[in-house]
């Protein structure tokens, strides 16, 4: 490692410059290592955060869909999920090494080598992901026996059926996530938003068709073409998958991103021009690949093992607790993506400021995030608190809605207002990560997760009889103090090591 990069910065841009015209990018990729911060960190991570509310309306949809078949598939998705997140996350860390590297080859104008890691990265990536997927589609059953979900019930059924179709087609999703992690290292954010607009559109409409086939289907309800809906249940007698279908429906729209996304990389029309060569894998970028992105696959997997054994811990209480929990868990992340996106906006920028030798400037995007995240969401939390009921209220119906809707209630008036603290450990963690200080994100974030949120929400739950509130009550207390934690840790200001290696480093272009 090097120790220039905490050299003092020769930029003294003011923050509120816009710059010139044609600087800080070309076309849709930006070089945050000139001019104005402001307008390109905002630009580059606006698509970013898009991109993530358009992840979770996947789940939302999911969600909102298969809550008119009641209670029980609700719980189905509840149940199904943390076992998929897990091993995702798993693959998922992996690919941050990819936007990291090539955020700093191209900050330190190692252009040349970009598409080598790339191309490696997507080919490592591929094999892990088709390897996940495997042991998941056999491993289900124990997955979901761990979790609390009781074989013979319909609730297993269901689960097991969701998880296993995810499965079978798991390297769509990795796809996109490699595409996505390349493109914004190379400084690209919109291609991938477009790809997952479209994506997220096919799946509004593929999701009610594959649950509910044509018979008694609400989306022809709304729309008020059920005569429609009649001339094809005569012509095709498909009658939807149910719970399952929600997961094929997932799956093929995914699969609407990925194919053009990863195509693209290979046509040069994005920067980024992989050829086959590219994919041959190399011991020392593999090494390289490996190093930077176990701890974030241990960190991103941890956490989705919590989110798991936090899933286990309300099962306890019920079916009717966990129905709950999944649906505020989805609206939390409806809210919490936005500060991965933006903290992902960050990577990139602490990432090519590093690789260009310009600390000062990774430092000033930080802050900047974190002010706009801060003052967005407390806007998002009143919101939350205020309309807590009607929130969670859209996403069931059946006989057990009203219970469910009084449980999520409550969670939203004691998480909701700490939303803020949420964002800021996600913005200055993406600082840690664009660093190629993984590790640091990683001790964190287990530390975070495990020692303030899961162990405290068992002891409440089991041995204080809170009930769903203290495991609520932890999650809070989760915000609050990984919050304190990043920040003191940035403060220090030892993250400032970047990844490139001396000997791969050459001078910055000045544009």
């Amino acid at each position: 490692m090097t120790d220039r990069a905490d050299e003092p910065s020769a930029d003294t841009t003011d923050l509120s410059e816009d710059g010139p015209p044609d600087d800080p990018g070309r076309g849709s990729d930006y070089d945050l290592t000139e001019g104005s911060l402001l307008r390109p960190l905002v630009a580059l991570s606006a698509p970013i955060v898009f991109t993530q509310l358009l992840q979770v309306v996947y789940n939302l949809v999911d969600t909102f869909w298969v809550g008119r078949l009641g209670g029980d598939a609700v719980s189905a998705l509840s149940f199904s999920w943390p076992p998929v997140f897990v091993l995702i996350s798993l693959g998922g860390g992996l690919t941050l090494a990819g936007s990291v590297l090539v955020a700093q080859h191209k900050g330190a104008g190692n252009l040349e080598r970009v598409n080598e890691v790339a191309g490696q990265t997507l080919a490592f990536v591929t094999l892990f992901s088709l390897a996940l997927g495997a042991i998941g589609y056999l491993l289900a059953p124990a997955f979901l026996r761990l979790i609390g979900a009781d074989p013979g019930t319909q609730v297993f059924t269901y689960s097991l059926e969701y998880m296993r179709v995810i499965f079978l087609g798991v390297w769509f999703m990795f796809g996109f996530f490699v595409f996505q992690s390349l493109l914004r290292g190379w400084g690209d954010t919109r291609t991938p938003m477009y790809l997952m607009a479209v994506s997220v559109a096919v799946n509004v409409v593929l999701d009610p068709i594959f649950i509910f086939g044509f018979v008694d289907n609400p989306l022809f309800g709304i729309v008020g073409m059920r005569g429609l809906e009649a001339d094809l249940l005569a012509a095709t007698g498909f009658t939807g998958h149910g719970v399952r279908g929600a997961a094929m429906a997932t799956i093929l729209s995914r699969a609407l991103a990925t194919v053009p996304g990863v195509a693209l990389l290979f046509s040069g029309r994005l920067g980024l021009s992989l050829s086959l060569a590219d994919l041959r894998l190399e011991r020392a970028t593999v090494r390289k690949i490996i190093e930077i992105g176990y701890p974030a696959s241990i960190e991103q997997s941890s956490g989705a093992l919590s989110y798991t054994a936090m899933t286990a811990i309300v099962a306890v209480i019920g079916s009717t607790a966990v129905a709950a929990f999944g649906i505020t868990a989805r609206l939390t992340s409806f809210v919490f993506l936005p500060a991965v996106g933006l903290g992902m906006g960050v990577e990139t920028a602490v990432g090519q400021n590093l690789g260009a030798r310009r600390a000062d400037r990774a430092r000033k995007a930080v802050y900047l995030a974190v002010g706009m995240l801060v003052a967005a969401y407390v806007v998002v939390s009143a919101v939350g608190v205020y309309w807590a009921r009607d929130i969670v209220g859209v996403f069931i119906a059946g006989e057990e809605a009203a219970r469910i809707v009084d449980i999520g209630e409550t969670y939203m008036f004691i998480v909701a207002p700490t939303f803020a603290f949420m964002g800021t450990f996600h913005v200055v963690k993406g600082c840690f990560n664009g660093a190629g200080n993984t590790r640091a994100a990683m001790i964190m974030s287990v530390t975070s997760v495990w020692g303030l949120q899961v162990v405290p929400a068992w002891f409440l739950v089991t041995n204080f009889d809170m009930g769903t509130t203290g495991a609520w009550w932890a999650i809070a207390v989760m915000h609050v103090g990984s919050a304190l934690i990043v920040g003191a840790w940035f403060l220090r200001g030892t993250w400032t090591d970047t990844v490139v290696e001396e000997e791969e480093s050459v001078a910055a272009p000045a544009d």
